[in-house]
């Protein structure tokens, strides 16, 4: 018994010593994991008890014209933020900003519920650019909301408001989707990036580095001294290609006309975009603070659609501007030479069916040079039979319609020119050479963008090098301005100079001879260019629409220009939407014209004239442009 006794004695003292051996073992992991493995996250957790962390954004880069005049600057403002690992009691909290600063609940609620990703000790900004009577209020009412933040950041300007709103976009906070989407770019909730234009295409340029600012808090939450700052690094300078001036000449010149629409101006000889511009605008002044629901509506369900940057997102029948692809792609080609002539009475049949020209009378016999000038109908649609529709994509393409422009710019849309392959894989039908007709005038399946044409219309001014349109024309890294080189899009047409000079020589004659471009015609100056007009709707289709064949369905206006005609120093387009002629596109370029010249030669910038009748400067007879 004895010894059965001491035995289990000895069997408890065994277990018990086990048993407290694995608990000091237990407690000693326990404590090395708290104290080592754990230090970082923990110490971190106790500092942020009477730490908090204030970012510090970084002032995005500013923007300048080509003149150095300022497009884009930075202004400070006042944001109001809660830090919500302090707040005892959230709704509580949330009410009472809302009711000192005269702010709703639900969007200080909505802001927080936006930014529930972020971590509780970094603060939520849930009013932004605060009046400075909030910003009294909440001072005046720190001890009852220890955990509202007041932080000055800088926030984004545009002084010229609506001037050049399409090129320039706007910025706004990033979402978790475009979060999710550029995990490498370093963006975090909060953070406000540009949305549109050249503010999202140069996003990463424009941003800078943000700094941080550590400041020690009491158990109250106040503030008590600043610990230490790490000032943000300001985004990039940059320098654009445009010319605010010649800008604002387009969009004062389509308000003075009364249209909306589109216009570019580029500099042939470098691709530099001196005007883009899509009216009716917005200003970007309005999204920076975040754009209230009513405004952003009445923005989306606007007719006019202004927030379209029609420059480069519309598309539309080029109508006779199409022309000046057709003949260049024959001479191209060599399937006419120059002195190549038509008799046009009025239409001629091809494959079975009557095609008129727009001229019933018609031009008599034409060459090329009077074809173009007269616009003669008949005359293309014998170029376009001859030529065959895969030919004429050839060098439409070539010459940068229906084709990637490359501009800097996103959610760029690209063109139709039609052929062969392409009628096979949309429709899976074949291509009748009856089609070819009408696209040899710009009508049928053929759609193009006014960025492409500018894009022709440069090709052509230059003797045949298709150059990349670009808005970027210098950094500044710090280290003063860098430029940003051209580019070519393309080779040199093989067309021969004297070839591609009568297509130049036919563009001068629209202008200052018997054409339909007379209202765009410059003392001092040789212009050459090209009117056309697109259809909206077909005749019959405008005779079953009977009287709801007001302005939306009248045919749009087109006009394609260069000048000085031997020296070219600036090519492009004006798309009139709606204008019914492409004459009436003519005087918005002129004006455009007008101011770019003056400025070249340092005179006073001119002012627009009367809006001239309804009448075709030089043009006899109807007139089809």
């Amino acid at each position: 018994m004895l010894i059965e006794e001491r035995s289990t004695q000895t069997l408890r003292l065994s277990v018990l010593k086990w048993t407290l051996t694995t608990t000091f073992v237990v407690l000693a992991v326990c404590f090395w994991y708290l104290q080592v493995a754990q230090h970082t996250r923990f110490l971190e957790t106790a500092e942020n008890n009477h730490r908090r962390t204030l970012a510090l954004d970084a002032p995005r880069g500013v923007v300048f014209d080509r003149g150095g005049r300022l497009l884009v600057e930075n202004r400070y403002a006042r944001n109001i933020s809660i830090v919500r690992d302090q707040a005892h009691d959230l709704e509580r909290t949330s009410d009472l900003l809302a009711n000192v600063t005269g702010t709703s609940p639900d969007a200080i609620r909505e802001a927080l519920a936006r930014n529930r990703g972020v971590p509780n000790y970094r603060p939520v900004v849930v009013i932004r650019d605060a009046t400075l009577a909030q910003v009294a209020a909440v001072m005046a009412h720190r001890y009852e909301l220890p955990n509202a933040v007041v932080e000055q950041v800088p926030v984004r300007e545009y002084p010229a408001h609506a001037a050049a709103a399409h090129v320039l976009g706007y910025v706004g906070e990033v979402s978790e989707l475009q979060l999710t989407r550029q995990k490498d770019a370093g963006l975090r909730l909060g953070d406000i990036i540009g949305q549109t234009g050249l503010e999202r295409q140069y996003n990463r340029l424009l941003m800078g580095n943000a700094g941080a600012q550590f400041v020690r808090v009491n158990s109250l939450g106040r503030e008590v001294r600043v610990d230490r700052t790490v000032d943000p690094v300001s985004g990039r300078r940059v320098q654009l290609t445009i010319d605010l001036d010649v800008q604002q000449a387009a969009e004062k010149a389509f308000a003075h006309y009364g249209y909306t629409g589109a216009a570019v101006a580029l500099d042939p000889n470098t691709g530099e975009v001196l005007a883009l511009a899509s009216v009716p605008s917005f200003d970007p002044n309005a999204f920076v603070n975040g754009i209230d629901h009513a405004a952003w509506r009445a923005l989306l369900t606007d007719p006019r659609r202004p927030l379209q940057n029609r420059a480069i997102q519309g598309r539309y029948s080029p109508g006779s501007t199409f022309k000046i692809a057709v003949a260049t792609a024959a001479l191209g080609e060599g399937v006419v030479k120059p002195s190549f002539r038509v008799q046009c009475a009025g239409g001629a049949s091809f494959h079975g069916r009557y095609f008129r020209c727009w001229r019933r009378g018609g031009h008599g016999w034409v060459d090329m040079r009077r074809a173009i000038e007269q616009s003669c109908n008949v005359y293309f649609y014998t170029l376009g039979n001859r030529l065959g529709i895969d030919r004429i994509h050839k060098w439409a393409t070539r010459l940068g319609l229906g084709a990637t422009s490359g501009i800097d710019l996103p959610h760029v849309v690209r063109g139709i020119v039609p052929s062969t392959a392409w009628k096979k894989l949309t429709t899976g039908q074949r291509w009748y050479r009856g089609e070819t007709i009408s696209v040899a005038i710009g009508q049928g399946p053929v759609s193009v963008t006014p960025i492409e044409l500018a894009v022709m219309m440069s090709t052509i001014a230059n003797g045949g090098t298709r150059l990349v349109p670009h808005l970027l024309k210098a950094v500044d890294e710090g280290r003063g301005w860098r430029p940003v080189p051209a580019q070519a899009a393309g080779p040199v047409l093989d067309v021969p100079p004297p070839a591609l000079e009568a297509v130049r020589r036919g563009l001068w004659l629209v202008v200052n001879g018997a054409g339909t471009g007379g209202r765009g015609r410059l003392e001092h100056y040789d212009v050459a260019g090209k009117t056309g007009t697109a259809q909206v709707i077909s005749v019959e289709g405008a005779e079953r629409a009977g009287e709801q064949t007001a302005r939306d369905l009248r045919d749009h206006g087109w006009f394609v220009f260069f000048a000085p005609a031997d020296r070219p120093q600036i090519a492009g387009v004006v798309f009139a939407e709606h204008s019914e002629h492409g004459y009436l596109a003519a005087p918005i370029a002129k004006y455009m014209m007008q101011v770019f010249f003056a400025k070249q030669e340092r005179r006073p910038l001119p002012t627009l004239p009367p809006t001239p009748a309804l009448v075709a400067d030089g043009a006899t007879g109807d007139l089809d442009d």
